[in-house]
């Protein structure tokens, strides 16, 4: 059974920085592309992230383009999510998960809240 564990959230002012872990089981980590995504309620789940299996080639949404960095590191079945720069709109639920699987076979976690205030 897959199983991925996000942690790292908490609350930041606006400009600061935050680093979110993803530890994953159950599931051959390094045979998948992972991802980061948000969630704002009564939005739809946004991609905000994406990284290839050995971390040779990164995805951004624009909106996060040239403050985020996403990173991996397969012996720990481990990905991250750096965010400097924050601003409130970044404020969310984040979750990881393998965007080139089928939706019936995700298995999202309870996800990390990020919240970006003064």
């Amino acid at each position: 059974q897959v199983q991925l564990v996000e942690s790292g959230g908490g609350l930041v002012q606006p400009g600061g920085s935050l680093r979110l872990s993803c530890a994953a089981s159950g599931v051959t980590f390094g045979s998948y592309t992972m991802a980061w995504y948000r969630q704002v309620p009564g939005k739809e789940r946004e991609l905000v992230a994406t990284i290839t299996t050995t971390g040779g080639s990164t995805t951004y949404a624009d909106s996060v383009k040239g403050r985020f960095t996403i990173s991996r590191d397969n012996a720990k079945k481990t990905v991250y999510l750096h965010m400097n720069s924050l601003k409130p709109e970044d404020t969310a639920v984040y979750y990881c998960e393998r965007p080139l699987v089928f939706a019936q076979f995700k298995e999202w976690g309870q996800g990390t809240q990020v919240t970006v205030s003064s």
